[in-house]
């Protein structure tokens, strides 16, 4: 039996390359506003948007060199501090696949690693789907 997929207000679809451009900054701060107004949002990662919660990222960035004493948390650590903060209303879905493709062998808690061919089941559980960066 399939599993139920939770229904949401809307449906991110990040296939932005996390390196590449703010795309990630802007769909984090669109997440963060869509759950502070009470929406349910799921988040489903594609491409190489799927690193952003490999278990093996740790909790902290590298340390900036002109910021030597800052602690910049890991895109790892902000997306499982929204997972914990907004349980129940935020789902982080990782494309098997993909996780695979790009060597990430374990996501962090929280985030479920799914098979491409179950998106569709995220898509009409979502009222609304975005698809936000380039393919």
């Amino acid at each position: 039996m399939a599993r139920q997929v939770p229904a949401t207000d809307v449906m991110l679809t990040l296939v932005a390359s996390p390196h590449r451009d703010d795309t990630v900054t802007h769909v984090l701060r669109t997440v963060v506003a869509l759950l502070e107004n009470g929406r349910k949002v799921g988040v489903w990662a594609c491409g190489y948007a799927t690193t952003l919660t490999s278990g093996g990222l740790g909790a902290s960035k590298p340390r900036d060199l002109a910021s030597w004493d800052t602690d910049y948390p890991s895109t790892a650590t902000i997306v499982a501090d929204l997972l914990e903060a907004y349980d129940g209303s935020l789902y982080w879905y990782a494309c098997r696949f993909c996780s695979d493709d790009r060597g990430v062998e374990r996501h962090i808690d929280g985030v479920v690693s799914r098979a491409p061919s179950r998106f569709r089941n995220h898509v009409a559980a979502s009222a609304k789907c975005l698809i936000v960066g380039g393919l």
